[in-house]
Parts: structure tokens; sequence; C-alpha cells
């Protein structure tokens, strides 16, 4: 079957951004990586089908395995305008049910998925309770142990604004210019059985939404006292008290631009 969509009027290179949503329990994550499964590598592919030609994406940032995206924004070039809604359909038709994408609409030449965004947004989903509902085992962080909400909340606003957060990174195996990030947001609210933590900056280091979870979670099982993530901010280094949370409870929520 032709899935090649008809040309509108014009020619030259053409830039479209679209937001993605995904259950990223069955990928290695978002970006290509050789022998392993990751959502961008899915939609390049089921991209090159319906346009006849090979297409490069672009995403908003990283996401690690067992990571979902909510608000994952990706840019991508065309050789030749596009139909934006009939490949939009076309997209969530060939699509694995775990890979949608919301939007798709043109672009200017100069935006960039990641460069362009100013700002973005994590939010972190841990069930605080003796049993995890199994439906909900994919997308929630399980902690049996009764958490101390205000303690979280005590060290959360310790945390925000501008810190070099090198002890809330992991090694990226990279050059990482700068480990100085402006957190804006850091909450944490409880409904329930759940307790959601919500992480806005500038930029994210390597794994530091999962590591802030880490450290905060320590901090409502009474294992870290709160006035902990000054010392811990100041030293610049890594320790016990700021492991890596689960990635299941992971999610890139929005992308401001």
């Amino acid at each position: 079957m032709n899935l090649t969509l008809p040309k509108t009027a014009g020619g030259g290179v053409v830039r479209y951004r679209m937001i993605v949503q995904y259950d990223g329990f069955a990928y290695h994550g978002w970006q290509i990586q050789p022998g392993d499964l990751t959502v961008q590598e899915v939609i390049e592919k089921v991209l090159c089908q319906i346009c006849s030609e090979k297409v490069k994406i672009n995403g908003s940032g990283r996401t690690d395995q067992g990571v979902h995206g909510h608000g994952q924004v990706a840019h991508f070039n065309l050789s030749h305008p596009i139909n934006v809604v009939g490949i939009l359909r076309a997209l969530n038709a060939l699509l694995p049910a775990d890979i949608r994408i919301l939007s798709l609409r043109k672009a200017r030449l100069d935006f960039h998925a990641r460069r362009s965004a100013v700002s973005k947004e994590y939010r972190y989903f841990i069930w605080n309770g003796p049993c995890l509902p199994p439906f909900l085992a994919r997308y929630r962080a399980h902690v049996r142990k009764p958490l101390d909400l205000s303690a979280m909340q005590d060290a959360a606003r310790r945390l925000v604004g501008e810190h070099d957060f090198a002890a809330f990174a992991a090694n990226p195996s990279r050059v990482v210019e700068s480990t100085v990030r402006n957190l804006s947001m850091l909450k944490v609210s409880r409904r329930g059985s759940e307790i959601v933590i919500r992480a806005r900056s500038n930029g994210f280091l390597y794994r530091m939404v999962r590591s802030l979870a880490g450290f905060l979670i320590r901090v409502g099982e009474g294992e870290v006292p709160p006035e902990h993530a000054d010392e811990i901010l100041a030293s610049r280094t890594r320790t016990a008290r700021v492991p890596t949370a689960h990635p299941q409870g992971l999610f890139l929520w929005k992308v401001w631009y």
C-alpha cells in the first residue's frame, strides 16, 4: 500500500514539530541505540515508510529505559511539504499502541526541539502504600514505608534555585560543560496513596530528576534529615544519600518554548 501523502504547493526543506506520548516500558529509552529498541527508532521507521524518504527525528530530551513521555516534543525535516492531517492520521494508524503523536504542525526552520526549549517539567509518581495496584505497576514507583510529606517538602524547598547539582546527577559518559542548573520548581504533593514530585528547570543533568526523587524518598522515610539537602549541594559529590529512584515513576511531562 502506498502511504505517501499528497504534496502541497511549494517545495524545499520543511521542518515539522510534534508532541509525542509514549509508554516507555517496552523501550530502551527515547534515543536510538545500536541493538536496542527505542521510541525514536520506531517513529523514524514509520515516518520513512509514509514519506518515502529518510527521516531523522530530534527530541527535546532523552528519557531512560522505562521512563514515559507525556509531552515529549520532537522535530524533523522533509524535502517537501506534506498534508499534516493525513500524515498524523497515518502515523497513529501504523505506530504501536504504546506510542501516539498528539499533534503535528509545520515549524520555523530555526526551531529546534532541544535547543529552543526554555523550560521542562518532569513528574515523578509514587504509590505510598502496602499494595501497589497491578495496573499501575508500569507507572508508579512503589514505596511501602509511610512517607513524611512535610519533611519531603522541606527538603524540596532547599533545592529550588540556581545551584550546582553535581551531587544529584549520574555520570553520562560524555563531557558536560556545567553542572549548574536553575531548578525553578520542586514541589511534592499527596492525594490518597499517591505522591507526586514535580520538577521544572531550564535543563536537567543525566538522571537528575530520578536522583532528586531518590533523595526525597529517603528524606520521607526518615533516613536523611531535610537539612542535609544544603550540605549535599555544597559537597558536589554523589553519596548513598542520593540513590537513583526507579524509572517507572518518571514522566517527561511538558516542554516550554
